[in-house]
């Protein structure tokens, strides 16, 4: 704001004939420029500053209306230039409210004390009865809120990231809100203790109360109609509306919550979407989908997950209450009326289907379905690989990452494929090669963690399994050598030689983020030790982490490459490169020629039931294909089709430019 001065007398006199009042005009202060021509029917109290008000507004439908302060009853304030306040039924108190904001039809807008707006709000996620409760604060990241939820066996970890955030909160409190500039409020009911930041849009709330709304003008955030929310934070670029009622929440970037959701002691991270549910104790982390008003997701964390129609779970076996919570590893679905009891552990990529009493493990099988039969849940490996959704969905999230704001909270790592994954296909094989030792190759059933396994289902993941390893290691040295002139065998070892010694062991998926856990640990040690203290010190390292994944990913690749195809640094040649090679070309054709059979059962003739009503069969055909297109014109199939003919070209690219090397 511009110097202010005081008020003239003519200016009060003028205040005064337009049924303005105050106890205190000396304590009324206005910018240079200032005309009291806009401020009718308007009581002042404390401290107040004023802007100036000389720019108009245009309306949806094209009506102009002038910055104003009409109606309104206002204390202890200070107003940027050219806003409009109306119609305040009650009062504004304690606000410092930006230039060209638009207030009006709203009940109340009020701070009564200093408040952290939401810092520092213990949610009770995982677990409904505590223990794993998560501090929010506006710099939450997926990875941050993982750790402090789930590392709980070290305490002096937790203890160190709870006195970050409660720096952040004390930093960040003030008796004092904020509406940022351009925001607009408009025909809301109570808000109290809430920031909102600029470009905010809230229409038609009924009560916001101790929270941030994060906006900015490169992700505006909206709140709409009849939403409730108490004790939250709403990240940039989030869209709540459609009467939700959201209770101790952290709303993460770009999420959308719609149509009557309810959720409460859960947190969203970014790009998840929420609609006619409900959620209870729920870590969702990025890509989280629910759409079905017949679905509740509690105590549970997923990631990359899409909730069915009635999919549901229990973390009560009313004994000792609510004291259960289940992992859902990423890319997971579950069908229409899918149950799980908690405590389980479901693998990356899989299916659940039906409902499932027996508290399995399965994160070691990736890729698998669960499926439901005579109570029992049969567990069959790798056969996700081969389904037309997984890869969709692997190639959707990107294309779908709305994140308009520069600052991103959450490091998303999108590949279907990687260390974390593979590492898991490797422990994999190694299960399914146990129970064929144990209880024999012709057995016909296998049982692993209270789940049966068919012998041709174990039979058929074995082989799946081998394909995908192909695939991934094939692609990484691939990669690697791209580009690439190379003269003799030593010119291909130097470059096959990782760039650093980070990346080998153990991987972890801290919710979206994929990196070595070796770095996590040291990250960890670093907190525990003092000599990491700010939240944004351990975001940089996660931004590290993430930026450097592919440099990581080819030292584990390596070890890999070496260990499955039996081969050392020092004596690999072009040779060995091309045997790779070949299989990796015979691994991916495979697999995507497996997977557009896949695709092509959704266009067979069962699935055109339906179609062309009141037709024969030619009308129906017909119908289909207006309504579906033709199959070889799918734009996935063709891209399949593409993806192919690319693989080989590729492949067959790097075997000519080495295949003479010696």
């Amino acid at each position: 704001m511009q110097e202010l001065r005081s008020l003239t007398p003519q200016e009060i006199e003028r205040l005064q004939s337009q049924n303005c009042e105050c106890a205190d005009w000396t304590r009324v202060k206005v910018s240079a420029g200032f005309n009291p021509h806009f401020i009718k029917n308007t009581r002042f109290s404390g401290k107040i500053k004023l802007g100036v008000l000389e720019n108009e507004f245009e309306l949806a439908g094209g009506l102009k209306k002038h910055s104003c302060i009409n109606n309104a009853v206002i204390h202890n304030c200070e107003i940027g230039n050219n806003v409009v306040i109306e119609n305040i039924q009650n009062y504004i108190a304690n606000y410092l409210i930006g230039d060209d904001c638009f207030i009006q039809n709203v009940d109340v807008i009020l701070v009564d004390a200093k408040t952290a707006f939401g810092n520092g709000t213990e949610v009770n996620v995982l677990n409904e009865s505590g223990g794993r409760e998560v501090h929010i604060h506006d710099k939450l990241s997926a990875h941050f809120a993982y750790v402090y939820s789930l590392y709980r066996h070290r305490p002096n970890l937790i203890k160190r990231m709870k006195a970050m955030v409660d720096y952040y909160a004390g930093k960040h409190a003030s008796d004092m809100g904020s509406i940022g500039n351009d925001a607009m409020i408009v025909n809301v009911g109570y808000i109290k203790n809430v920031r909102i930041g600029s470009f905010c849009k809230i229409t038609g709330a009924m009560k916001l109360k101790n929270g941030s709304i994060n906006s900015n003008k490169q992700a505006p955030v909206y709140v709409g109609r009849n939403v409730i929310a108490e004790d939250f934070i709403i990240s940039s670029g989030s869209r709540i509306d459609g009467g939700c009622i959201i209770s101790r929440c952290f709303i993460g970037q770009a999420c959308h919550l719609d149509h009557g959701y309810s959720a409460s002691d859960s947190l969203f991270f970014s790009n998840c979407q929420g609609e006619n549910g409900e959620a209870c104790a729920l870590f969702a982390g990025p890509y989280t989908v629910t759409h079905h008003k017949s679905t509740l997701l509690i105590a549970g964390m997923f990631s990359f997950m899409n909730a069915g129609s009635g999919s549901n779970q229990s973390n009560h076996m009313y004994k000792l209450g609510p004291i259960h919570q289940g992992i859902v590893e990423r890319g997971a679905k579950t069908t229409s009326n899918s149950y799980v009891l908690w405590p389980a552990k479901v693998g990356p990529f899989s299916l659940i289907l039906g409902r499932h009493y027996h508290h399995s493990d399965t994160s070691n099988l990736p890729f698998s379905y669960l499926v439901e039969n005579n109570n029992a849940t049969h567990l069959a490996p790798a056969i996700n690989l081969k389904s037309v959704g997984t890869i969709r969905d692997a190639k959707k999230w990107p294309e779908r990452d709305k994140r308009k704001d520069p600052d991103k909270l959450d490091f998303i790592n999108f590949n279907l494929l990687s260390p974390y994954t593979i590492q898991k296909v490797f422990a994999g094989v190694s299960i399914l090669k146990n129970l064929q030792a144990t209880a024999g190759e012709t057995s016909e059933i296998y049982t692993y963690q209270s789940c049966i396994i068919k012998n041709a289902a174990l039979k058929r993941g074995l082989e799946l399994y081998e394909i995908v390893i192909h695939k991934f290691l094939g692609n990484s040295i691939i990669k690697r050598l791209e580009n690439t002139r190379f003269a003799s065998n030593e010119e291909i070892r130097n470059r096959l030689k990782p760039d650093t010694t980070v990346g080998s062991g153990e991987w972890v998926d801290i919710s979206g983020l994929i990196a070595p856990k070796s770095e996590i640990d040291h990250l960890l040690c670093q907190i525990e030790s003092g000599e990491i203290t700010k939240l944004k010190e351990i975001n940089n390292v996660f931004k590290q982490l993430h930026e450097q994944y592919y440099t990581l990913e080819w030292t584990w690749a390596w070890e890999k490459i070496q260990e499955f195809y039996n081969l050392t640094p020092a004596t690999i040649t072009a040779e060995d490169i091309v045997a790779i090679v070949e299989k990796w070309k015979t691994s991916v054709v495979k697999l995507d020629e497996m997977i557009y059979t896949d695709a092509k059962k959704e266009f067979s003739l069962s699935f055109k039931t339906g179609f062309g009503s009141d037709g024969n069969i030619q009308d129906q055909a017909m119908d289909f294909e207006y309504v579906r297109g033709a199959f070889d014109k799918n734009p996935f199939v063709m891209a399949t089709l593409k993806h192919i003919e690319d693989k080989k070209a590729l492949g067959d690219e790097l075997i000519e430019r080495i295949k003479n090397v010696k």
